[in-house]
């Protein structure tokens, strides 16, 4: 699972690519705090699955702060209205898919 759950977030990253533009252009500051966000996600999955008990745990939990923090920038984005709902679908639906597996990794 710790390997679908990397590949999904490479994905997700891909999907974020044109909300990510939008948000460079209007908002730097949000756009630089997607960004550390959406790329820890892959960073700290890739770490953790490098060590093994509590470190291994720790990582992906740290991964699963990340994916929270992905989904309330987006919508903080869409509610100040740099974004709309449509541009975040799919990145929302894939955060949903590593949200899951992350949960019954760090349990």
């Amino acid at each position: 699972m710790p390997f679908d759950c990397l590949e999904a977030s490479f994905q997700l990253i891909t999907e974020l690519r044109s909300p990510l533009e939008v948000l460079r252009r209007a908002d730097g500051k949000l756009h630089g705090q997607l960004r550390t966000a959406a790329t820890s996600i892959p960073l700290n999955l890739a770490e953790g699955s490098g060590r093994d008990g509590k470190d291994r745990q720790h990582f992906w939990r740290i991964a699963r702060g990340s994916a929270e923090e992905v989904r309330a920038i987006l919508r903080v984005a869409v509610a100040l209205g740099d974004l709309d709902e449509e541009q975040t679908e799919s990145a929302r639906e894939t955060l949903e898919r590593i949200h899951q597996m992350l949960w019954r990794l760090t349990r």
